[in-house]
């Protein structure tokens, strides 16, 4: 019984192997809340009792820098982790973010609230000032007055002719030219010689038709151009293969650069124009150089078209049209009279006066009348070009070759050759347009 192993008896009941020890003299508490506050140091290392001796600093550095604790250098592990050398008193920190706690729990360094901002890589709303805010844009002109001006982004086409029309070589021309001069030749040479018309009757029946058609065809360009462009079907993007001429309907919307009309200062337009006429009598004053009497001839023109997009009707899909940067357009939009001048009427508003005086265009006696046609965002407008496709992008770019109408035989019209890229719109000027 001597070489039993000794066991005692806990508080709580339990018996354990070994032998009582002699109880503590200060019993632990059973509770937490019994426990006895840990006082916080703030750094300072009279206070930290044991703590300070771990780290090998001494009270006599403390009173020089209560605040700041020097520890010891050691190799970081990590750049941005809380261990690490300290910077010492004067110096500036070394830490690019001296906001960060130190192992004492007090801030190393005071947080700087003044000065620029630094690249922080997030993307703004445009270049950064020299207070690190983003750069103020240049707000547009408003109002009636001031020319608006556009950079190489916007495609100017207010000196360019028309993208449409007849195309005729001019081997065609000289070779019908000179069949025609050497059938009149013959044709005269034996009306004198012989007394038979016969020979001229046949060339002048040949000549006749072919002038004619020429003139009507001429005269009706535009329509003809407008009947292809109504007859040709309409395309869904989502079954257009790269390359293809297509035609896509639907509601424009704006691109990055938004346009704004010249007189009625429309905002937020994909193409504009404005065209200034005049009418021309005998002997009064040309409009250009080209102004015949009794007509009416430009004497200013302004013509804009920017980038945009278009949401097809069939498919909903948006694409891209690129009619900036210098593309060729064929615009096919109706303008509306906007102010009218006669001898009559020599009233004139200010808004109009005004418009001439900024385009240093005279007011006087002339009779003029001012159109204006632009195509506003929400507009239904149908496009006809040749699709790109580049990732997730569907764009419509002006094809390389000019487009042919074809012979229109039920109105006698030859064919008409379109350069560019076509934009129509059939809405009126004044009617509502679908917001967007």
């Amino acid at each position: 019984m001597s070489s039993r192993t000794q066991s005692h008896q806990l508080s709580n009941g339990l018996y354990v192997s070994g032998r009582l020890e002699n109880p503590p003299s200060t019993p632990r508490a059973s509770t937490i809340s019994s426990r006895a506050a840990v006082p916080y140091t703030g750094g300072d290392l009279s206070k930290s009792g044991e703590l300070a001796k771990m780290f090998d600093l001494s009270l006599s550095s403390s009173s020089s820098q209560p605040s700041t604790p020097k520890l010891p250098s050691r190799t970081p592990s990590l750049p941005n982790s809380g261990s690490g050398p300290q910077p010492g008193p004067g110096q500036p920190p070394a830490h690019p973010h001296p906001s960060r706690l130190s192992n004492s729990g007090r801030l190393s360094a005071s947080k700087k609230t003044s000065g620029p901002l630094h690249p922080t890589g997030l993307i703004t709303s445009g270049p950064l000032t020299s207070s690190g805010g983003p750069a103020r844009r240049p707000a547009p002109p408003e109002g009636g007055g001031g020319k608006m001006m556009y950079g190489a982004a916007v495609t100017n086409m207010g000196k360019e002719k028309e993208r449409y029309g007849m195309r005729v070589s001019r081997g065609v021309m000289w070779v019908f030219g000179i069949v025609v001069l050497m059938g009149l030749l013959v044709g005269v040479f034996l009306m004198v010689a012989v007394k038979k018309v016969v020979i001229l009757v046949a060339v002048a029946a040949v000549l006749v038709p072919v002038l004619v058609g020429f003139g009507w065809s001429y005269m009706w360009r535009r329509r003809a151009v407008l009947g292809f462009v109504s007859s040709f079907p309409d395309t869904e993007l989502r079954g257009a293969v790269d390359g293809q001429f297509v035609k896509v309907t639907g509601v424009v919307t704006c691109g990055s650069i938004p346009l704004e009309s010249s007189f009625k200062r429309e905002p937020r337009c994909v193409y504009v124009s404005t065209e200034l006429y005049e009418y021309k009598g005998w002997g009064g004053k040309s409009a250009n150089p080209k102004h015949r009497c009794f007509s009416w001839g430009s004497r200013h023109s302004e013509q804009y078209v920017a980038d945009f997009y278009v949401s097809d009707f069939h498919t909903g899909l948006r694409a891209l049209v690129k009619s900036g940067y210098g593309a060729k357009v064929a615009p096919l939009v109706e303008p509306a009279t906007v102010a009218d001048v006669t001898k009559e009427k020599r009233d004139l508003s200010p808004n109009f006066l005004q418009w001439l005086a900024d385009r240093s265009l005279s007011s006087d006696d002339r009779v003029m009348r001012l159109k204006e046609g632009y195509v506003k965002e929400g507009s239904t407008v149908s496009v006809m070009g040749v699709v790109r496709r580049h990732e997730n992008i569907v764009m419509i770019v002006p094809p390389e070759e000019p487009i042919s109408t074809g012979c229109r035989w039920l109105r006698c019209l030859l064919p008409m050759y379109i350069e560019g890229l076509i934009l129509h719109c059939e809405d009126n000027q004044n009617s509502d347009v679908i917001p967007v």
